[in-house]
Formats: C-alpha cells, sequence, structure tokens
C-alpha cells in the first residue's frame, strides 16, 4: 500500500464525519461575493420603500437598465412620485469612507488596508443624466441619492443625499412640495418600464461586461494619473536614506500632494 493510499484511508473517518465543513465554506465565500453584497444591499433597499413609503404615492423600479449611445447603464433603483424622480446608487462598503462630492475618487479604509473606489456621485451623475433625457425631464425634477449599507462610517461631512440605508427614507420624505402632476407620474412609470432592457441574467451579463471594458479603459488612462488628485505623476527618484536611487512616481503638484506610487 502506498503513502497516498495510506492517507486517503487515514481521513477517511474524519472526511466521512465532516463532510459538510466543504460546502459551508463554499457558501460562505459566495455570501462574500461582489454579487451577493449588491443584491443585499439592494434587499435593504427594497424592504424600507416597502414598509416605509406609500405605494400609493411613490413607484418603485427595481434593477433598471437602459440603453446609451454607448452601450448600457444600470440604475439600482428608480422612485417616482409627485416629489420627484429619485435615481438611487447603493454601495456595500465597510470600513471608514472619506470622499467630497468634488473628488474623483473616494477612500475606504479598514485598519491599515487603504482602497479607493469611484466617486459614487458622479457614477450616479450618468445615470441621472440618462434618465432625465430620456424622460425629458428638467433637472431640478430628478434626484440623486447614494445609499451605503453594511458596516461603514462616513469620517468627512457628506451631502445630505449621500445616506446610511437607514436615511434614504427620510431623505425622500423630506422633498415636500408636489412639482410632477398625477399624469406625469404614470407618464414616466409607463416610459421607464417600456424603455428598459428586459431584466434578465443576458441583459445583466452584458452590462457586466460593457462596465469591464470602460474600467480597464479608464485604468489605462489613470495610470499616469495621481489617484487622489488627478494631476500627473511623474518619475522621481529617491535622493535619501535606505532607498537612495530607488525610483517612484510621485504627483506633479508636490508639495501640495505628496502622492506616490512604488514602481514593481
Amino acid at each position: 500500500m502506498d503513502v497516498n493510499q495510506l492517507l486517503i484511508q487515514a481521513l477517511s473517518p474524519l472526511l466521512n464525519a465532516y463532510w459538510w465543513v466543504f460546502p459551508l465554506l463554499f457558501l460562505l465565500a459566495f455570501l462574500k461575493t461582489p454579487f451577493i453584497k449588491g443584491i443585499v444591499g439592494e434587499l435593504q433597499v427594497n424592504l424600507a420603500a416597502k414598509f416605509f413609503l406609500d405605494k400609493h404615492i411613490y413607484m418603485l423600479f427595481k434593477n433598471v437598465t437602459l440603453p446609451t449611445e454607448d452601450g448600457t447603464t444600470q440604475i439600482d433603483h428608480v422612485i417616482v412620485s409627485w416629489y420627484g424622480v429619485f435615481v438611487i446608487e447603493t454601495k456595500n462598503i465597510k470600513g471608514w469612507i472619506f470622499g467630497s462630492p468634488q473628488q474623483k475618487t473616494w477612500t475606504q479604509k479598514i485598519y491599515r488596508h487603504t482602497n479607493i473606489f469611484q466617486n459614487p456621485l458622479h457614477q450616479n451623475y450618468k445615470h441621472t443624466q440618462t434618465l432625465q433625457a430620456a424622460l425629458e425631464l428638467a433637472p431640478d425634477k430628478v434626484f440623486s441619492v447614494v445609499i451605503f449599507v453594511g458596516d461603514s462610517t462616513f469620517k468627512t461631512a457628506m451631502p445630505d443625499n449621500v445616506v446610511y440605508a437607514g436615511g434614504y427614507i427620510r431623505f425622500i420624505k423630506s422633498k415636500m412640495q408636489p412639482i410632477l402632476s398625477d399624469g406625469e407620474v404614470l407618464d414616466i412609470g409607463t416610459r421607464i418600464q417600456s424603455g428598459r432592457l428586459k431584466p434578465s441574467i443576458r441583459t445583466h451579463i452584458d452590462h457586466v461586461k460593457h462596465v469591464k471594458a470602460i474600467v480597464a479603459e479608464k485604468q489605462r488612462q489613470n495610470d499616469s494619473s495621481c489617484p487622489k488628485c488627478g494631476k500627473p505623476m511623474i518619475l522621481r527618484t529617491t535622493r535619501s536614506s535606505a532607498n537612495q536611487g530607488k525610483q517612484f512616481l510621485g504627483c506633479s503638484d508636490y508639495p501640495k500632494c505628496r502622492m506616490v506610487r512604488q514602481i514593481t
């Protein structure tokens, strides 16, 4: 009997007794994927709308994918009422969140780990513009809302339309002045339903491919730009310390911006 057979024979009782551990580990890993996190975040928004927004006043549309000139744009939620059209972007992100409306990117910090992500207000701007153009609405009738779900904490002041999950209902209900008639609300709902692409796995997959292509192109363009302020990064050489002579990329706006990027 060889070593492999001895090993299998020795482990068989253990595997038979604890077989359930492997599917459990797979399930836990699956639950942490961005896809599932997105579903969980959108579910929270759906439930809050169901229980706290009168369905006779507020119409909720989920996962609205609209065609654009260069592909598609996908909106997490659209809420239509007398008080305006609310375009909602949901972010399931944990940790400390730093950002301002003007910045191209925001920062997520979890202990010593730092991650840069696109300013969700800028991301939702395309959604609002696409929907506004499709519905032929004035800008003052469309409201952008960004919702953070999960264990996140804002460490910088955020505008009123960037909220935690529990705050988006308050933001929507803060709009108390009717700006759309019954007929306009009905027409908007009909046009959203007829103009959206049919919700399906195929529609979602095609949209994801489109987004990945855009991200890849932006990454190629931004490789030479400062992730903090957007200014060009330039090649510099360390002149002191143990790393003397080592090259790195530094922001051209130094010393105002001290962002550096190591060359690997």
